[in-house]
């Protein structure tokens, strides 16, 4: 019988622990995916700091580290400076990477580490109860605003991968979602040239990863889905928005 489809080695014999509808486990899947099929999985690191991904490392079939929280940019930069031609990735949530640990991704970028970091939004504070998170959307409910967030008192959304593309240092940033499968294998192709270019040394990679959060959005994974294309995108646009190979094409 021919093999269709065969779990990639990227990934540990383990189950998740993560919630139904939770696209954690989609996001993984596609890293692992890349790292085997480049052939770079036996020399990867990644960082997870504190978040629902705190477990990442039992997921990840390669070196793992673990991290404070939002210090991920912080330990990758020490061990790709330690272990340049290795392939090192941090997996952050938006708690993480745009409230506590908005310095050291801010200043990783700017240096032009040569790492890449996968930002998992979803717009809320997961793990620790669904507080509002940097990114939770204006109207949007949290426990920390029951009756929605407001511009007048938390400010508008932080669009990370727009801020980080002003950076010199940054290669490319873009951004994806899991929402279907043609989106799932848009973010596929991101993640690989996110890796592509740091293993070619050309500066910091980013790839933003809208998904979904039934449980602290309260809705079903269904409908989680129609609010990522409904709510979400319309705020966070996808596509590329620095990617230093098209300019450099462009100059030409």
């Amino acid at each position: 019988m021919a093999i269709v489809y065969q779990k990639t080695k990227g990934l540990q014999d383990t189950e998740l622990h993560y919630c139904p509808g939770c696209h954690h486990g989609i996001a993984h899947k596609l890293i692992a995916e890349v790292m085997d099929e480049m052939g770079i999985l036996d020399d990867a690191i990644g960082i997870c700091p504190v978040g629902c991904s705190v477990f990442a490392y039992k997921y990840f079939n390669c070196d793992m580290q673990g991290a404070a929280h939002g210090r991920a940019p912080a330990n990758a930069s020490a061990i790709k400076r330690l272990l340049p031609d290795s392939p090192v990735f941090t997996y952050q949530g938006d708690g993480d990477l745009a409230s506590i640990g908005v310095a050291e991704i801010v200043h990783a970028a700017m240096r032009g580490e040569k790492f890449t970091t996968f930002f998992i939004n979803n717009g809320i504070y997961g793990m620790t109860g669904g507080q509002m998170a940097p990114t939770t959307l204006i109207g949007q409910k949290a426990t920390t605003c029951p009756s929605g967030r407001t511009v007048e008192q938390a400010g508008r959304p932080i669009h990370m991968a727009e801020m980080l593309s002003t950076l010199e240092g940054v290669a490319y940033s873009t951004r994806v979602c899991l929402t279907d499968i043609p989106n799932i294998m848009k973010a596929k192709k991101a993640i690989r040239k996110a890796f592509e270019m740091q293993m070619a040394k050309k500066g910091f990679t980013f790839v933003e990863i809208l998904s979904a959060c039934p449980t602290n959005w309260g809705l079903s994974p269904i409908k989680s889905l129609d609010w990522i294309k409904n709510d979400m995108i319309p705020v966070y646009p996808l596509g590329d928005i620095k990617d230093i190979d098209k300019e450099v094409a462009k100059d030409a």
